[in-house]
């Protein structure tokens, strides 16, 4: 059966963002279906779908809404991470700029299962046309009753406000969002205590990404069974925005079922590829790159990890056989090293040396003993930290390191890099 998008379904609709034509497609039945439930029975259905984040770490939306602990004295908060720094990721501004309402669906929703009356949208300081429409969206919904005070005379208060990011990629890591939040220096947290019990302004939290948060409506408007029936498997259910950028012939943002094939998703919904492709980086920077050979992986979160990357954002980057894979390396490591926060010694250091290294590499002024020595600093980055920066870094670096040693053997060879781009 062929898929029928879910989230994109309406964007091409003129009157998406607005509150009229959200409720003429779809809207606010899924939060309606949450009032006949409890909350557990809400967190359940979660559960029930199969619905795993859609923000990178791919866990189980569900569970983590359990882990808030019901009997706790302190308010409860919702916080939305449309941060979206990841490069190559440019799907959650879709859903800010025509979908908004569907966003605040799914927070109402999520803050029911909670009893949270307030939420936070933390939203990338730069993408100004998704904030102001997700602003006119608030005001409408508050004007109408579709937010506020006794929203849609079910007795439940939720208040949204949109918070604006504070310009840096660790303030999208969700500790260092929630200190960014609080108006403190974005600087991830130790863990425990996981935000689910000491969140927001130290309060439990539920904490998702846009596109999660967007994916929940429908999960109560059609069933968790029709959700878990999408994608490859009930480990990974569902559909999937996928930013794919790079050498493809149409790039751009296209929603798909979780476990298409990768070439086949490529093919589908981006118009092929443009050239050869020589490597595929198929989940933002921080997912380890793809060789030839791996270009039919079904793109979904375990068989990714299988072969020992991951779908993270689901940010695809294709790179044909024109580019040089060092300066693509040096780039993403170059990334790394300046948007550190500093705090943990192995990502503020290993990042700037390992920068140096591949620069030197591309001045044609490389060292053999570069290439273990490289090696070795991304293994001490690997889990040696608060949070998962360092390692994305040493992840993404020893994937190319392994995969294309070939090419830094080349420059090693040759001097500096042959190629023009």
């Amino acid at each position: 059966m062929t898929f029928q998008p879910v989230l994109t379904r309406h964007i091409a609709d003129p009157e998406s963002a607005t509150l009229q034509g959200y409720l003429r497609n779809w809207g606010f039945q899924g939060f309606k279906k949450c009032l006949d439930m409890t909350p557990a029975q809400i967190i359940d259905e979660v559960k029930a779908s199969g619905l795993r984040g859609r923000g990178g770490a791919g866990f189980p939306a569900g569970m983590k809404w359990s882990f808030v602990p019901v009997d706790s004295p302190k308010p409860k908060y919702v916080a939305v991470n449309a941060d979206e720094g990841e490069p190559g990721t440019f799907k959650d501004k879709v859903i800010l700029e025509r979908e908004p309402f569907m966003l605040l669906e799914g927070i109402a929703i999520a803050a029911r299962s909670i009893g949270a009356h307030q939420a936070f949208v933390y939203v990338r300081g730069e993408f100004v046309r998704g904030l102001e429409t997700l602003q006119k969206a608030i005001e409408e919904a508050v004007a109408q009753n579709y937010l506020g005070k006794n929203m849609m005379g079910s007795g439940f208060d939720l208040d949204v406000v949109i918070t604006r990011g504070a310009g840096a990629y660790i303030c999208g890591e969700e500790t260092g969002l929630l200190e960014s939040l609080g108006g403190h220096r974005g600087q991830p947290r130790l863990r425990p205590p996981f935000p689910a019990v000491e969140g927001a302004f130290h309060c439990p939290t539920i904490l998702n990404n846009v596109e999660t948060l967007a994916a929940v409506p429908h999960i109560f408007a059609n069933g968790a069974a029709w959700f878990s029936a999408i994608g490859s498997n009930p480990k990974n259910a569902g559909f999937k925005l996928f930013s794919v950028s790079g050498d493809v012939k149409k790039p751009g943002v296209a929603e798909a079922p979780l476990g298409l094939p990768l070439d086949e998703l490529i093919h589908t919904y981006f118009g092929g590829f443009n050239g050869r492709p020589k490597a595929v980086i198929p989940g933002g920077v921080s997912a380890p790159v793809l060789k030839e050979g791996q270009f039919s992986l079904a793109m979904d979160f375990d068989t990714l990890a299988k072969a020992g990357s991951m779908l993270g954002s689901g940010a695809v980057i294709v790179i044909n056989d024109t580019r040089c894979l060092l300066k693509v390396a040096h780039r993403i490591t170059k990334f790394y090293s300046h948007e550190s926060c500093g705090q943990c010694t192995p990502c503020r250091e290993g990042t700037r040396w390992l920068e140096l290294i591949l620069k030197r590499f591309l001045d044609g002024k490389g060292r053999p003993e570069d290439l273990p020595l490289m090696q070795e600093l991304c293994q001490g980055m690997i889990g040696t930290t608060i949070c998962v920066l360092s390692d994305a870094c040493g992840m993404a670096l020893a994937a190319f390191l392994e995969k294309f040693e070939d090419e830094f053997q080349a420059h090693l060879k040759d001097g500096a890099c042959r190629r023009s781009r």
